[in-house]
């Protein structure tokens, strides 16, 4: 917890935990975030050459990301009900999200790219993942994210799931797992293994 990006990547965890247990909402999250941080990231880009650092900026970056969130909130209602119905509460929180990665410098960030990649493929993974193996099945309410309303169950793997994995702990222990498996492939590829 001593990295900079410590505190964002802490306040990213409602949002990869809440908004995952299914693989539309996962989708939703992903393609809201995109949007948020590449508009806020190019607003703070043409506004931070006129703002001194600290107090200004801060205001700035907070009238931007709340300003772009309620567009995000609006267009979200406007495009989808449903999804917007799912994903309310955590679409409110990426603006807190923009503003605390704007504080550590994320969008001066050299690998800015990868990391938002990496944390939308979480997301989408995560969300997949949980789905699938919590109900069976994977793609249930995917016309959501086009603006339909269907009641679509998806596509069925298997009959039920371990519903756990729908709930918060479960995708607390879905991330656990994932994350040490990915930390024991680190360290299994690393070229210092003998």
């Amino acid at each position: 917890m001593n990295k900079p990006l410590a505190l964002p990547g802490l306040l990213m965890l409602p949002a990869l935990i809440g908004a995952t247990d299914s693989w539309v909402k996962a989708l939703g999250m992903t393609l809201g975030f995109g949007l948020l941080a590449t508009a806020f990231g190019l607003g703070m880009r043409s506004l931070r050459p006129h703002l001194q650092a600290g107090g200004p900026r801060l205001l700035a970056s907070l009238l931007l990301a709340a300003g772009l969130g309620s567009c995000l909130w609006l267009a979200a209602q406007a495009w989808s009900l449903e999804l917007h119905q799912q994903l309310g509460l955590y679409l409110a929180l990426l603006p807190l999200q923009c503003i605390a990665l704007e504080q550590v410098g994320f969008f001066q960030h050299a690998d800015r790219l990868r990391l938002a990649l990496a944390f939308c493929a979480a997301l989408s993974l995560l969300g997949a993942l949980r789905e699938l193996l919590g109900t069976g099945s994977l793609g249930s309410h995917l016309g959501w994210l086009i603006g339909m309303t269907d009641t679509g169950s998806g596509w069925i793997v298997a009959n039920g799931g371990l519903h756990l994995l729908t709930l918060a702990p479960g995708g607390f222990i879905l991330l656990g797992l994932l994350l040490a498996a990915t930390r024991a492939w680190t360290l299994y590829r690393s070229p210092s293994r003998k």
